[in-house]
């Protein structure tokens, strides 16, 4: 084996340490915890069922569910239901979670989502909820579900957003629902989609998140839009999207909704009802809502029902996501409570639109555990009924774990009102303008969706300005507060009274329409946003004398805490990217109202520490504290080694390989005393077959495998794992690891974000650009084909537009056309002064793209030059002249000629006998240039000479 010329810590007694240190730490903490280590087993089975369409019941649709069932059975159900555009498979973690908790579960897709037909009609008690209804009646005829009586399943129901408001219709609507958790859910969509923060009349307090409910509001054009986009994404697009569900039978497409006034969908919406279509056209063209529209809302909305759920409900809601925000789950709770329904509430501290963590499916299990108790069975303890919230203890901590908090009850519920602070608020009258399609700005305080986001999932905070605190100059009121003299706790959604009035030279149509934002600045002027979004107002009635209205206004919900000598800052402004905007433009003058106060609401709790380390985990962490020490000792020594200074001779040189080589167990001469060199700007081809060494040469230089022998250098850098020179290296050697949930953009944000870089260095618009992504660049990876996957891996490759590009079969899984494409981009990419090293099995592509090459056999160099050197040869002169289609056209009419073919400056040509003082003559006499003649013959000509033709 070749002897390694360069120093290498002594790393031959930390494997034996690491395994030492582990097998007792584990010992440790297994003799405490085996016993809750035991997963029970868990089986799932699909089905599918009909179900009659709609109130008419003309036409059957089909729902595809899915089946958890554990190891004793029959056992009590709980039904999961998913968000908007998710499928069955979205909940199948906590479905598999509660199933190994002795529940048999069930997930379902709802109709038009995933493989169920049918057509949206965003939980409509005749189509949706009916459809839930029915997949009871199922249940409760399996031989997995425990019964209450032969029709009545022994159930609880829970979903996220979209299913977390079913379970509320459900329950509402069919009395067979034990018990019910909506996760991050509404409670209407009146005041979801049209929110009004304004209100002429005084705003109840009795609770510490009660938003307003006035009529009309500021209609939210972004989500909006960005649902609609999903419900309207062809089914058979959902479909193609879950590929693990390629083996089950695929329905037939859905049918035309046999609708009461038996209106045909129009094809421009996709999977929605006619009814539901109309709705979003007259919203998305109006900014508002008429009547027939209001009532589909309130019809699909689980506060047409809270007022007869009275069984045990557990609200979990996300502090951020502001289409869903707490005001929601507080109406949820109060309508429920005054039915009679037990009601335990979560807020919890971060993104609405993130994956709730595993502990609140844990207390989801508890709450059916105890409510859905089976008399065979000893009842497991009573779940807490009260208010658990999560706050993050300082402003400048937002990385840290939310502390979780804990009362009795939900405050408002029982007699007890919350307290309040009450901060003076400071400032001159302002002037605002209220320009038509404000909507449409930019400096705006919203969160708004990215495009494929997944409502009460994954949708994006890319339109996030809040944190600037700008705005379009002119447009914009800003009101302070006194600095605070003492810790000052915010817990819930703070409201203020505002005057508000047209001025009268240009009063618009009576109404203004503003967005509040609260901001906490701190001592050093930092400004950070408390609560999700903006508070929209859509204030009316403004008279033309310029005579002020006075509005109660509430603002974004928030778990904060305001600490010694920061103030709050109110910014009311006429802009919101997403919103729609008023209709006309008017001029509005902007005060705070009577006192001018703030009032924050507070809810005092006790802290919960939810963690309990036992003794074993205590010496697993002495055990790992002792390991961090050894292994910080032999990183330091690596570190010296690995920042040696760079070479001054090869600063310039992107990559310098001397007698390097790699043995494996199996292939102990993978890569045998290998050098080799490539200067900037070439494209150097790596060919060789299977087994030559390329790959294993590739990762080498990555820093993804160490040598066994000799040097690698990158720009005079020597190569370790994590060396920083590697910053400067794009690559792509096997699998890129794209995740399936998220698109493609969303991939390539991920992966630069993890690189610890700032964003702006990435140059995410070129590299989508160079990759040809286009609009598929939004779609989820999970319904990209190999081709389109390749891509988005050459695109992540390329962020950064790194000095140095390794890529290891680039063309794999283009087509044609975009393997044109991509060889046009490495020729491109090289043309800027950088280098591409590629291995590829595409001799052609090789060929046609590579200006150097380099052939590997059995982990040797063989040949190394370019392009022409490589294929010099006597079978096929090359001419290269000024015009090659007149020259090949001349070439052609020499009698007995073989084949003759166009390159960009160069016709090949196979003589045939002729003389090549002959084919010149001949160019030359029809006033073809030459500049340059020589053989040439096909790469894989001289590759099948170098290596053999058994390969």
């Amino acid at each position: 084996m070749f002897q390694s010329r360069r120093y290498v810590p002594n790393f031959a007694l930390l494997p034996i340490v690491l395994v030492a240190l582990i097998v007792a730490a584990t010992a440790m903490w297994s003799a405490e915890q085996d016993s809750a280590d035991r997963v029970p087993s868990v089986d799932t089975r699909d089905a599918s069922i009909d179900v009659l369409d709609g109130p008419e019941q003309q036409q059957r649709i089909q729902l595809d569910l899915r089946l958890f069932v554990p190891e004793r059975t029959p056992a009590p159900s709980v039904v999961l239901a998913h968000g908007f555009d998710g499928d069955k498979t979205e909940l199948a973690g906590p479905a598999r979670r509660l199933a190994a908790r002795g529940f048999t579960v069930l997930t379902y897709s709802a109709r038009g989502f995933g493989r169920s037909t049918g057509r949206i009609a965003l939980n409509s008690p005749d189509y949706e909820v009916t459809d839930a209804s029915r997949i009871l009646d199922w249940l409760a005829r399996q031989p997995e579900v425990a019964t209450q009586d032969e029709e009545d399943p022994l159930v609880g129901v829970g979903g996220v957003s979209y299913g977390g408001a079913l379970s509320m219709l459900l329950a509402g609507n069919d009395p067979r629902v034990d018990a019910i958790a909506p996760l991050n859910t509404y409670n209407d969509l009146r005041t979801a989609m049209l929110p009004n923060a304004a209100s002429t009349e005084s705003i109840p307090t009795a609770t510490a998140a009660q938003g307003s409910d006035s009529r009309p509001g500021v209609f939210r054009r972004a989500w909006a839009d960005s649902l609609f986009g999903m419900a309207t994404r062809p089914q058979s697009e959902q479909r193609a999207s879950r590929s693990e569900e390629s083996s089950s039978t695929t329905p037939p497409p859905p049918e035309e909704n046999g609708e009461a006034d038996n209106t045909r969908t129009p094809l421009t919406c996709g999977n929605l009802t006619a009814r539901i279509c109309r709705a979003y056209t007259e919203m998305a063209r109006t900014g508002r809502a008429g009547s027939s529209t209001l009532e589909l809302l309130a019809a699909a909305s689980p506060s047409s029902v809270t007022g007869d759920i009275d069984i045990p409900t557990l609200l979990v809601q996300r502090q951020r996501g502001e289409l869903f925000g707490l005001s929601q789950a507080d109406a949820n709770a109060r309508q429920i409570s005054a039915a009679g329904g037990t009601v335990s509430m979560m807020w919890l501290h971060g993104d609405g639109n993130a994956s709730l963590p595993t502990h609140v499916w844990e207390k989801v299990g508890d709450w059916f555990s105890y409510y859905l108790h089976d008399s065979d069975e000893p009842r497991p303890p009573q779940p807490e009924t009260g208010f658990r919230y999560q706050l993050v203890d300082r402003i400048a901590s937002e990385r840290q774990p939310a502390t979780t908090w804990r009362t009795a009850e939900y405050p408002g519920l029982g007699s007890n009102e919350v307290a309040r602070t009450e901060l003076s608020l400071e400032g001159e009258p302002s002037r605002v303008i209220d320009p038509p399609g404000n909507g449409a700005g930019t400096s705006g305080f919203s969160t708004t969706p990215t495009s494929g986001s997944r409502a009460g999932t994954t949708a994006g905070n890319d339109g996030d300005s809040s944190t600037r605190g700008d705005a379009t100059p002119g447009r914009v009121a800003v009101f302070k507060t006194a600095r605070v003299d003492r810790s000052t706790l915010i817990t819930g959604i703070p409201r203020t009274r505002l005057s508000v009035a047209s001025v009268p030279e240009q009063p618009g149509n009576g109404e203004a329409v503003l967005f509040g934002k609260l901001f906490d600045i701190g001592p050093n002027g930092s400004r950070t946003p408390i609560g999700d979004g903006s508070s929209p107002l859509r204030i009316t009635g403004l008279p033309d004398n310029g005579r002020a209205v006075r509005v109660d206004v509430t603002l974004p919900a928030t778990m904060h805490t305001l600490q010694p000598g920061h103030r709050l800052e109110l910014r009311m402004s006429t802009n919101d990217a997403a919103y729609s905007g008023p209709r006309e433009t008017a001029v509005h003058l902007i005060s705070p109202a009577g006192a001018g106060n703030i009032s924050l609401p507070a809810v005092p709790a006790s802290r919960v520490d939810e963690t309990s380390i036992p003794v074993g985990a205590l010496l697993g962490i002495a055990a790992f504290v002792v390991l961090l020490i050894v292994a910080g000792v032999l990183a330091i020594r690596f570190e010296r080694a690995r920042r040696k200074p760079p070479k001054p001779e090869l600063t310039g040189v992107p990559i310098s390989i001397e007698g390097v080589s790699k043995s494996y167990p199996r292939h102990p001469d993978a890569v045998n005393d290998l050098s080799l060199r490539v200067e900037a700007g070439q494209v150097v081809g790596l060919l060789g077959p299977n087994g030559a060494g390329k790959t294993t040469l590739l990762r080498m230089v990555l820093g993804m495998t160490r040598t066994d022998g000799g040097r690698i250098h990158l720009f005079g850098h020597s190569v370790t794992p994590s060396a920083p020179v590697l910053s400067r290296v794009g690559g792509l050697v096997e699998s890129p690891g794209l995740l399936p949930h998220l698109t493609g953009l969303e991939n390539l944000r991920s992966y630069w974000q993890a690189t610890g870089r700032p964003a702006e260095q990435a140059g995410l618009d070129e590299v989508v650009r160079i990759a040809g992504l286009g609009a598929a660049a939004d779609h989820k990876v999970r319904t990209y084909g190999p081709g389109m996957r390749q891509r988005v891996a050459l695109a992540q490759a390329m962020l950064g537009l790194p000095d140095l590009l390794v890529l290891d079969e680039p063309m794999n899984a283009l087509d044609p056309a975009h393997t044109q494409r991509m060889r046009e981009v490495i020729r491109e990419y090289a043309r800027t002064g950088r280098t591409v090293l590629m291995s590829s099995h595409l001799l052609s592509e090789v060929e046609q793209t590579c200006t150097h090459v380099i052939v590997m056999h059995d982990g040797h160099r063989v040949a190394g030059g370019t392009v022409d050197e490589i294929t010099a040869g006597d079978s096929m002169i090359a001419f290269h002249v000024d015009q090659p289609e007149l020259a090949a056209r001349t070439l052609r009419c020499l009698e007995g000629i073989g084949s003759v073919r166009v390159g960009a400056d160069v016709v090949y040509a196979e003589l045939a006998g002729h003389s090549t003082a002959t084919a010149v003559n001949v160019l030359v006499a029809s006033d073809v240039s030459i500049t340059r003649v020589g053989p040439h013959r096909k790469l894989e000509d001289a590759f099948l000479e170098l290596v053999g033709e058994d390969h």
